[in-house]
């Protein structure tokens, strides 16, 4: 950790369930890096056409993917249409940051993560969730390993996207 890098490196002796949780938060903080320092248009800023990918698209689309895994499958929660996508636009979490309220989607992607934490707090990594994905039980464990996954692609395209707006490169 520097004063130019907040993350911590995910510890090299732990047992699994804190050596997941650490590389699960060291791409959360990965993602929060990649949007620091910049304006409510430069996160907004797409890629490249016809591409509809921009920083606030991946971390509300984060923030569902965090929703979903954590309170969806883990827990049960039911929710009738997703934060950002409808059943009419269902890549409204990428499509629709232009007229975005930047803080109140960082917002809400702080607190989906807050919560998917609370939700695995103590958990054993067997931990099936309530609700199958494509008719298969779900663990803590694999959905923990799907999370570092998701982040990890996204975060390719972050830095891409970091690069594009003011040549900031790294890790």
């Amino acid at each position: 950790m520097t004063e130019l890098d907040p993350r911590v490196d995910p510890p090299m002796t732990a047992d699994e369930a804190a050596t997941l949780t650490a590389f699960l938060d060291y791409h959360r903080e990965t993602l929060a890096l990649k949007c620091a320092g910049l304006t409510d248009d430069q996160l907004r800023l797409r890629s490249v056409p016809p591409s509809n990918l921009s920083l606030l698209g991946l971390v509300r689309h984060l923030a569902e993917v965090e929703r979903y895994w954590f309170r969806t499958v883990l827990l049960g929660q039911e929710f009738a249409d997703g934060l950002y996508w409808t059943a009419e636009n269902e890549d409204g979490d990428f499509d629709d940051v232009d007229t975005a309220d930047v803080a109140a989607d960082l917002a809400t992607w702080h607190a989906e993560v807050d919560a998917a934490r609370r939700t695995a707090a103590g958990l054993p990594l067997d931990t099936v969730g309530k609700k199958p994905r494509r008719g298969e039980p779900v663990t803590l464990r694999w959905i923990l390993t799907h999370m570092i996954e998701e982040y990890a692609r996204h975060n390719g395209h972050a830095d891409l996207l970091r690069e594009l707006i003011d040549g900031s490169t790294g890790e």
